[in-house]
């Protein structure tokens, strides 16, 4: 998956990498309220976040990868879940793999890292024989979409938001 001596993706390891993936979920709260002011960056965040995800991991089938140097050092994170889509979806794509989380450090980022994480996401699916797996990303971060679009996601529904004033 990686060219040897740079990093490997691997298996999450809990609670071991736990402040790892800490750092990661809060890393993203910050990158995403960046561009989306909804985004709590509050000290609680990341405690209750890890506790939703490895609960969602632990029910929905998933997996937790970590992308790590070949010194030790964790880059990123990648979270996959198996998800049902709703009744009107044929059968055999009614269940379906959903990168839940992707993450890599900023000084990491444009080296293939990302593209890895979502790489070994797709081979999880594989092995449990589910033909589709979606990504979400937000509207208003054009380089994730692009970089999901260059690894052959395509655009499948679009959530509008009104606020309420």
């Amino acid at each position: 998956m990686s060219p040897p001596g740079l990093y490997q993706i691997r298996l999450a390891r809990l609670p071991e990498d736990k402040p790892a993936l800490l750092g990661f979920i809060m890393g993203l709260q910050r990158f995403e309220h960046a561009i989306e002011p909804d985004r709590r960056v509050d000290s609680d965040v990341a405690e209750e976040f890890y506790a939703i995800i490895t609960d969602r991991i632990a029910k929905k089938n998933g997996c937790m990868l970590i992308a790590e140097s070949s010194d030790g050092q964790a880059l990123g994170w990648a979270a996959a879940c198996e998800e049902d889509n709703e009744i009107y979806v044929h059968a055999d794509e009614k269940t379906y793999g959903h990168i839940a989380e992707l993450y890599v450090i900023e000084e990491f980022r444009g080296r293939g890292i990302g593209r890895a994480l979502i790489a070994a996401c797709e081979d999880w699916a594989r092995e449990r024989g589910l033909k589709v797996i979606m990504i979400g990303v937000l509207a208003r971060n054009p380089r994730a979409h692009s970089v999901y679009r260059g690894e052959g996601f395509a655009d499948y529904a679009t959530l509008l938001r009104k606020y309420l004033r």
